[in-house]
């Protein structure tokens, strides 16, 4: 009988509802046809998002800082409605049903932005010599806004669902599928990492050299093929149920600890209201007592039903106050990581800008400046393959771990991205002063456009580090019926960072560009001080990394139940040899 039940995967179903069976379900083969929506959904959003700056100054003829500031705005809300699509996931579809129309959704917009950038109506005449240039009317940048939103909300669903639902794969209880998925999330962001490779260097050239609707027809048909491959494996995947939303049972804790505001926690947890004691896997915290008045049991909490369950709006379990708890301490950790991604945003933004104006001539062949972040990208992953071949083993040889921790990736991550923001400073003060010793108004700055190499390099290898440690950090620390939200929760902080950054270059521009002058962002950025403003936010990163370090050291990782209860006996073991 327990070699039959062992044949299944506890929480898991198959296609039919009915408990999964390991030998036909799960693994690296369902989890790698998920990858294959990853890559494409790299290779549609990075696609348009590394060369979009471009297309808005050089073909919607929109100003420098504009242009910055709707590719941010995109990124932002695209991960911003991560929260969306992890809320439909946990409340009401499934992670499945999820990437399917989402994936869908962004086939559309990508389909729509092919129309977009291919009829001549939908984008202003070009410049002219001797003329100003006449700038995109209101409809034409609504339809282009129309296509970029939805592709927008198509990555907000997918970015939530399909790490987790990669994750369902393995099963943790098993040692060796709990190694395999520890690997997966290597492996998942090396997919991200070859999606973004070829979007910025096979779809980049395409776009510059061929034609931005035939780069943009590509990912919308290569995305459909990729939703073929995903719906061949409904028979092989693993599916979790829905647990409810995580967002209400936030709210549910937080109204009943309000409400209990003026009680006193009682000294003994096992006071504290729990439906069965054995589910509670949860080593009851200290921290955040507040919400254990929750679980404080008291007169009408129970009134409102005629059967035994209590009003869950009165009266929680310690389970779920210990939930609510977890998902409080990532907050810290979680503020910390959004600068990194402001930082992010300039590699997309400016640096391309940066490159435009620069030597890309190899002999005949001229490199298109959205191509310049093939180095950011090669970055991470010489990054990751370093990190797999050959910290991993040391680290699993010095320290018997195998590899950082999540929170000194992110540590790390930092580091390297504050260092990158110094070096493009100096780069900058170098361009500068190359122009000035020139004509400011030239269209390409003689300086080569290797300079930039090495900011594109530090942030990208910052990202290897950093992406994939918050993605284990937010997945392994939030609990089991939260882990699309945390995941959503993750992805904020690439949205808030994008959005930072929007909300900076605004201010700056409107500062130092009072009384007539261009200020640090100007339209033309050799009139303007962009090295000030890297310089910037790299004193904003020192700051922010002395933060992470004091919330890092304030973080304490969750204990399961049975990891205290072997605790607890390796501490009784040791007192009865002392004695």
């Amino acid at each position: 009988m327990e070699g039959k039940m062992s044949l299944t995967v506890a929480d898991a179903v198959n296609y039919k509802g009915l408990p999964a069976d390991r030998s036909i379900t799960g693994g690296w083969v369902p989890a790698a046809l998920v990858l294959g929506i990853e890559i494409n959904e790299r290779l549609s959003t990075m696609g348009i998002a590394v060369n979009l700056v471009t297309y808005l100054g050089g073909t919607m003829h929109l100003p420098s800082a504009a242009s910055a500031n709707i590719v941010t705005d995109f990124m932002g809300t695209a991960f911003l409605l991560c929260l969306l699509g992890g809320f439909l996931a946990d409340s009401f579809l499934g992670r499945y049903k999820t990437i399917a129309i989402f994936a869908i959704i962004q086939s559309l917009g990508t389909g729509m932005l092919t129309v977009t950038t291919g009829l001549p109506q939908l984008r202003p005449p070009p410049c002219h010599p001797h003329e100003s240039c006449k700038a995109a009317n209101g409809f034409q940048m609504g339809i282009l806004y129309i296509a970029l939103y939805l592709i927008a909300l198509g990555t907000g669903g997918l970015k939530s669902s399909v790490s987790g639902f990669g994750t369902d794969q393995f099963d943790e209880k098993d040692e060796k599928e709990k190694s395999q998925m520890a690997y997966f999330f290597n492996r998942f962001f090396l997919f991200i990492s070859i999606g973004t490779l070829l979007a910025v260097t096979v779809l980049v050239y395409v776009q510059d050299e061929v034609g931005r609707s035939w780069a943009y027809g590509i990912c919308c048909i290569s995305m459909l093929i990729a939703i073929v491959i995903f719906f061949s494996g409904t028979k092989r995947y693993r599916y979790k149920r829905c647990s409810g939303s995580p967002i209400v049972q936030i709210f549910q804790v937080i109204l009943a600890a309000t409400r209990k505001k003026n009680m006193d926690v009682p000294y003994d947890v096992g006071m504290l209201y729990e439906t069965n004691q054995e589910a509670l896997g949860i080593q009851h915290s200290e921290q955040f007592r507040f919400l254990d008045k929750a679980a404080i049991v008291a007169q009408g909490d129970f009134e409102d039903h005629s059967n035994s369950a209590p009003n869950p709006w009165k009266l929680c379990t310690v389970t779920r106050v210990e939930e609510v708890k977890m998902m409080a301490r990532l907050i810290p950790i979680w503020a910390t990581t959004i600068l990194f991604w402001t930082t992010y945003a300039q590699m997309i933004t400016f640096s391309v800008e940066q490159a435009a104006t620069m030597e890309r001539s190899i002999g005949k062949f001229t490199i298109p400046a959205g191509s310049l972040t093939v180095f950011f990208v090669s970055a991470i992953l010489i990054t990751l393959a370093i990190y797999d071949r050959f910290i991993m083993p040391l680290w699993q040889k010095l320290k018997r771990k195998p590899g950082f921790t999540s929170l000194q990736k992110i540590a790390i991550g930092l580091v390297l991205s504050t260092m990158g923001m110094g070096i493009a400073a100096l780069v900058e003060m170098k361009r500068l002063s190359v122009a000035k010793s020139t004509r400011r108004n030239m269209s390409t700055v003689p300086i080569s456009v290797f300079f930039l190499i090495p900011q594109f390099f530090l942030v990208g290898a910052g990202e290897g580090f950093i992406y994939t440690g918050q993605l284990d950090f937010f997945i392994t620390e939030s609990p089991k019926g939260m882990k699309t939200m945390s995941t959503g929760l993750f992805l904020t902080t690439l949205s808030l960072g994008f959005f930072f950054s929007s909300f900076l270059v605004s201010i700056i521009k409107k500062v130092t560009g009072t009384n007539g002058g261009d200020g640090w962002l100007a339209d033309n950025i050799n009139y303007g001080r962009l090295d000030l403003f890297y310089g910037l936010l790299a004193i904003l990163g020192a700051i922010n990394f002395v933060l992470y370090l004091i919330c890092a050291t304030w973080f304490k990782p969750r204990k399961s139940k049975s990891a205290l209860q072997m605790e607890t006996m390796n501490n009784g073991n040791t007192a009865d040899d002392k004695c």
